[in-house]
């Protein structure tokens, strides 16, 4: 709609997961590092959390990206507090028979993958995301699989990535256990009001321009209003670029982004 008014080749602020228009502030720049070093050291257990929209599962793609052939990856999308059978998910993240199975053969078929993967000098490594939906039992049973070892080589790694209410999870008393075996944990949390600047202006770039478009006065409400949420910032960088093309503004102004806050609050479905 707006891109070719002002210079772009697609759309800057979309909300959608997107591993290319990833932007490395200092936070994130750390919690890459430690994905990387729990990946490369075959950290059992790695937590990563953040608020609603602070790109974990943008960095997660990133990071998918950029592995090796010698790991074979697993994602459980789909958990919440009803699911009563994660082993027969996490078989079919690694695309392996689980219907009409016991969870005593499941197990048993899951600890002959690992180790067939590992006489192929394979990693195993489970990504489970939405990870705050998971039971104190469903961890527990986690654990469990972590046992599953050859020697002293870990067979599986496994990565949580949630939202704060997996942080508190994990600190319930009965979760002693489960908390010990994390080598790395990190937490993300929003931009701070310096970094906003910089992340607008590297989204635009990806999309194909370098000059600038938003007024320094007009970043700063933006990142006052969205709280340093990326995701918060898409959404409104994304609604001022329309309200500025469908007035030919060619620069997004503090005026037009305080008309498009005001519009949300009062026109909006959810509010501001």
């Amino acid at each position: 709609m707006y891109e070719e008014f002002y210079g772009l080749t697609e759309k800057p602020f979309s909300i959608q997961p997107d591993p290319e228009f990833l932007f490395f502030g200092l936070r994130h720049s750390m919690a890459y590092a430690m994905l990387e070093y729990g990946v490369q050291n075959r950290a059992g257990f790695s937590v990563i959390c953040g608020d609603i929209g602070c790109g974990k599962t943008t960095l997660v793609r990133h990071m998918l990206n950029n592995i090796g052939d010698e790991l074979t990856v697993g994602i459980v999308y789909n958990t919440h507090h009803q699911i009563d059978d994660l082993l027969s998910w996490i078989m079919l993240a690694f695309n392996q028979p689980y219907e009409g199975k016991s969870h005593l053969a499941l197990f048993d078929d899951f600890q002959q993958f690992l180790i067939k993967s590992y006489a192929e000098d394979k990693r195993v490594v489970l990504i489970i995301d939405e990870a705050q939906n998971l039971t104190p039992s469903s961890l527990e049973a986690l654990r469990m699989l972590s046992n599953i070892n050859v020697d002293k080589h870990q067979l599986l790694q496994i990565i949580l990535v949630g939202q704060p209410q997996l942080r508190d999870l994990l600190r319930r008393p009965e979760l002693q256990q489960f908390i010990q075996r994390v080598a790395v944990d990190f937490f993300i949390p929003p931009l701070e009001a310096f970094e906003v600047d910089k992340y607008i202006l590297h989204r635009l770039h990806i999309a194909g321009r370098d000059t600038p478009l938003f007024t320094p006065a007009a970043t700063k409400l933006i990142a006052q209003a969205a709280r340093g949420i990326p995701r918060s910032i898409n959404i409104l960088c994304d609604m001022a670029l329309v309200y500025g093309y469908s007035t030919n503004a060619d620069k997004i102004d503090v005026n037009l982004v305080r008309e498009v806050i005001r519009d949300r609050a009062d026109f909006g479905v959810l509010g501001a």
